[in-house]
């Protein structure tokens, strides 16, 4: 048996072997991923090759994670969480931990893709995790604690995928995990009971993250402090209405918000179109025959038309993958 301390079940360090009592896999702690209430997440190896492994010194409550992982499994056809792998316990002279292997998701976080990529990802990410949520919460469950931490974006097509489900809870319940910044009970402008439209709060305020990496302290000024900030942003001013309307708990569900999203990457793309439609020629400028000025407007506004049909017909098609 390993000699190990409570205290350090969240900060293994590289090279930890540990073998499941009852499965007898083995797992080789690479790194650690993340930590939260619940216990930590390392990067470990296996004979099913690399995996995500999470420890915790809770049995009840890594149980209700595996549990909620099961549920997932069953809804064919949609990838919710990770796939589970592996649920063991891991035997020490210091007591036994409980712990749960998954699917390892690599790929890049919201931030360093949307800063890769650009501001126009965020809505047509925010329409996948939107789909995702509502069959969750048809599922009966709420996300709870809900940040960029966890979540990824993974592969080719690119879609959005959680993380961590430590923080999912029963509809009807109190939220059992949260942050601060993303929880809209610390902004007082809701209660922290488990309902869509607690989740629905965290998706507005992941899109405020996003322009507001290093995020903000609150005043006592609530969702008039909330809303100055949005109006500071440009990518944010376009999708005022639907992150007021998610931040006052005006949606009752997840597709209602998503339909505005998609609605709103519309309007934006529209907008750019009529801008170049309507740029009026610089007095400084030397004029053009008019036929060579009208082809070239004529070639412009094709190429945005263009562009704006391949961006809604990609939303269309991710909408579709997201029902």
């Amino acid at each position: 048996m390993t000699s190990i301390k409570k205290s350090q079940v969240c900060n293994l360090p590289s090279g930890t072997k540990l073998i499941g009592k009852w499965h007898k896999r083995p797992y080789k702690i690479v790194k650690e991923l993340g930590n939260g209430a619940t216990g930590s997440v390392y990067l470990a190896e296996s004979p099913l090759g690399l995996v995500a492994v999470k420890i915790g010194l809770n049995s009840m409550a890594i149980t209700s994670e595996v549990n909620v992982l099961k549920h997932f499994s069953k809804v064919q056809g949609q990838i919710l969480g990770p796939s589970l792998i592996d649920v063991d316990d891991w035997v020490t002279n210091e007591g036994t931990f409980p712990f749960y292997a998954m699917e390892y998701l690599k790929g890049q976080s919201l931030f360093s893709f949307i800063n890769g990529k650009g501001s126009e990802w965020i809505g047509i990410l925010m329409v996948q995790l939107l789909g995702d949520l509502d069959r969750l919460h048809q599922a009966g469950w709420v996300f709870g604690d809900l940040k960029p931490d966890n979540l990824i974006v993974v592969g080719h097509p690119t879609r959005i995928r959680w993380l961590d489900v430590g923080g999912t809870t029963l509809l009807g319940r109190s939220i059992k995990e949260y942050t601060e910044f993303f929880d809209r009970g610390y902004w007082g402008l809701g209660t922290r009971k488990a309902e869509p439209s607690y989740d629905l709060f965290s998706v507005a305020m992941i899109m405020i993250n996003i322009c507001y990496p290093n995020r903000f302290e609150k005043n006592q000024e609530g969702i008039k402090q909330l809303k100055e900030r949005i109006q500071r942003k440009p990518v944010l001013r376009q999708y005022e209405v639907v992150l007021m309307n998610a931040l006052q708990g005006k949606y009752g569900n997840a597709q209602l918000m998503k339909k505005d999203v998609i609605s709103c990457i519309s309007k934006s793309k529209h907008s750019i179109v009529d801008s170049h439609k309507k740029q009026p020629t610089k007095n400084n400028e030397k004029q053009k025959p008019v036929k060579v000025r009208k082809e070239k407007s004529k070639g412009i506004i094709e190429t945005f038309l263009f562009g704006s049909f391949l961006l809604l017909a990609y939303i269309l098609y991710l909408f579709g993958q997201t029902m």
